[in-house]
Order: C-alpha cells, then sequence, then structure tokens
C-alpha cells in the first residue's frame, strides 16, 4: 500500500470533480475546489473519519469493496479504477464481462436520470449500480451476495423475483433471461465464471435445465414489462438497453409506457422524498 502515493491521488479526484457532475449543488457559499470530503463520504458510503485519514495518509489498508465505492464516488475511468487498487495494495477488477465496478460514464448517465429508474448490470445480469429511482422502484439489488447477486439465480431459485412481475409475462421474461445468458455463454466461451453459473443453476433448478436445453439465444436489447410495486401497484414500462462497445456492461432505462404508468412513478418518487425526509426538530 503506497499511503502518501493513495492519498494525493484521492485528494485530486476530489477537487477535479464539480458537485454538479454528481447531482449536486455549487451552491454560492462552496469554498472547496470540487467535492467536499462529507459529500465523498457520503456518496461512498462510508465514514467521514475514514475519508480524512485516508487523505491524509493514515489509514488502514481499505478493502477492495471500499474502493469500488470510492471509485464509483469519484466517477474514476477504469486507468483510473485501476490505479487506486494498485496504490491500495490490491488487484484491480477484471476489465472484462466479469468486471466488479460499473464504468464510470455509464454511471455519470445514472445522475443524469434523475426522475427515471436506470440501473447498469454486467452482462450476467449483476447489478452494478443504481440510481434513486430504480432503488425506490426494485429496492437495493446490491443486499445480494453469492449466486443471488445474479438475477436469473433469483428468477430460478426464488420465488420472490417472479411475484413483481404480473403472471402473463413470466413465461416470457423466464425465456428471455435464458436466452441471454446463452449469448453471453457463447461469446465467453470457456470462462469459468459463466460455466460454474451454469452448472450450478442446472443442478439449482429442474426449469433452468429445461429451458437451457432448448437452445434459445437472444440478447435483450428492449422490453416492455408490468411490475407490480407494493405501494403503488403495477407500472407498465418500456425497458431500453444500452450496451457497452465489448458487452461486458449494459444501461437499463424504464420510462412509463402511458400517462397512467407515469403517474404512478410520480407518486414512488414523491412517496420516497416523504420517507427519506430529515425529521422535523
Amino acid at each position: 500500500m503506497q499511503r502518501d502515493q493513495l492519498a494525493d491521488f484521492l485528494r485530486r479526484r476530489r477537487e477535479a470533480i464539480r458537485p454538479a457532475e454528481v447531482g449536486l449543488s455549487d451552491g454560492p457559499r462552496r469554498r472547496t475546489a470540487g467535492l467536499r470530503r462529507e459529500e465523498v463520504a457520503m456518496l461512498a458510503g462510508m465514514s467521514v473519519d475514514y475519508v480524512v485519514r485516508l487523505e491524509q495518509g493514515r489509514s488502514s489498508q481499505p478493502s477492495a469493496q471500499l474502493l469500488g465505492a470510492l471509485a464509483r464516488a469519484l466517477r474514476l475511468s477504469d486507468d483510473e479504477r485501476d490505479h487506486l487498487f494498485h496504490l491500495a495494495g490490491h488487484r484491480p477488477p477484471p476489465a472484462d464481462g466479469v468486471a466488479r465496478q460499473a464504468r464510470a460514464g455509464l454511471v455519470r448517465m445514472l445522475d443524469l436520470l434523475e426522475n427515471t429508474p436506470a440501473l447498469v448490470r454486467s452482462d450476467l445480469g449483476e447489478t452494478l449500480a443504481q440510481n434513486r429511482m430504480s432503488f425506490l422502484l426494485h429496492g437495493d439489488f446490491g443486499r445480494f451476495t453469492g449466486d443471488r447477486r445474479y438475477l436469473i439465480y433469483r428468477w430460478f431459485t426464488d420465488e420472490a423475483a417472479r411475484v413483481v412481475h404480473v403472471p402473463s409475462e413470466r413465461e416470457r421474461l423466464a425465456r428471455l433471461l435464458v436466452a441471454d445468458l446463452r449469448a453471453a455463454a457463447g461469446r465467453r466461451a470457456g470462462d469459468p465464471v459463466v460455466e460454474g453459473l451454469v452448472a450450478r443453476l442446472r443442478e439449482a433448478s429442474p426449469e433452468f435445465r429445461r429451458r437451457w436445453e432448448d437452445h434459445e439465444v437472444g440478447v435483450r436489447r428492449a422490453d416492455r414489462k408490468t411490475l407490480v410495486h407494493p405501494r403503488v401497484g403495477p407500472i407498465r414500462l418500456d425497458c431500453e438497453t444500452l450496451v457497452t462497445p465489448d458487452l461486458g456492461q449494459e444501461l437499463l432505462v424504464l420510462t412509463p409506457v402511458d400517462a397512467e404508468a407515469r403517474e404512478r412513478l410520480d407518486l414512488l418518487r414523491v412517496l420516497g422524498t416523504e420517507e427519506f425526509a430529515p425529521t422535523p426538530r
């Protein structure tokens, strides 16, 4: 761990970011160049004291998970993220389809889509980043660990993953999930991550095993589905998927199909604002 270099890099990256780039107001009284330490701590989900100690070169070695959170908070490019990991004495995440960090450009797009549910996923269906509206609509996908990180694994092993969709759409969505994984497995032939996931799914779910043997292939690009939210009811949404050139990550943007769906999303936004508002004194 190169503490002094790490401290210098973090300070300079923090000072180089404009608050507007991460959805914060510049404010007339802002005297700090770039972000404040408190803002970095909030964006990364860590204590301000730890951010201070990192920038002063007197912290313990940060974990890979913490470094990933800092990389997202500071909107680091892939090269900058790898440099951050090297300075902290860690091996960077692989720069391929199994990368566990959302690309900086995709995270910036999430910030711009403030009132529209959007998220970044890997080509295996692991959610790498969500904006606030996605959190309100889907819940926190970051809470899942192990194979449950992958949507397809939850779909075929946990009924809770299906009940948020109307029954008439579940057959089609199951076929799409399996066909998409088939396409990823073809692109990444011999990848032990993909082969291991498929093997565990085949063992855990007879339905998946049957569908996998059908050998349907298809990459998801656009879709229309109805999500049933426990607080506002069913919401009809168009799902557009923007894929990175290497097909390793994708940005999913969900837009309301009609006026009723738009009203329910607006209601969900208001309910979320009320829920997370500070308690009056």
